[in-house]
């Protein structure tokens, strides 16, 4: 019966016969091993390439970022220049906007009154009704749109 030749392939195979060679006491490298630790060299080495790609993108990245801020910033400077020689070349509508802004931020100081009255009024409705939350942006919101467009070109103008 220990003759018995079965289909049984054994996973692990230990060498029990006595040696008199230095290294028999070392353990052998398993060839599976070395096919792990290859395999994990090449994905480490895969990973630096891809962090070494992400870097080069993001170097790329950046340098669009700059040109754009720059291209932004010329943009705003020039328009600075030309909004102050308007200024230069209009100095009574200057004056005219700056005394309409002054006139039209106290209309609307009393218009965000009313808003404010209006809101702590119908609260309640406002919040179960969506008619009546729908009417009352209907009344206010346009206005309310309308009247800061105004005062922020009346800003610009009167700076």
């Amino acid at each position: 019966m220990a003759n018995d030749q079965t289909p049984f392939v054994p996973v692990f195979s230990i060498d029990v016969s006595a040696t008199d060679s230095p290294n028999a006491s070392t353990p052998q490298p398993n060839p599976k091993a070395n096919d792990i630790g290859g395999a994990l060299i090449h994905l480490t080495r895969q990973l630096i390439e891809m962090q070494s790609r992400q870097n080069i993108l993001l170097e790329q990245l950046l340098q669009v970022n700059k040109q754009v801020l720059q291209s932004s910033n010329q943009a705003n400077a020039q328009r600075q220049n030309e909004l102050s020689q308007w200024r230069s070349n209009h100095p009574h509508l200057v004056r005219s906007c700056k005394s309409a802004l002054e006139s039209l931020s106290a209309v609307q100081i009393d218009f965000l009154q009313q808003l404010a009255d209006e809101i702590e009024e119908q609260k309640e409705s406002l919040a179960e009704s969506e008619y009546a939350f729908n009417d009352f942006l209907d009344r206010y919101g346009p206005r309310m749109a309308h009247l800061n467009g105004i005062l922020q070109v009346l800003g610009h103008l009167g700076g």
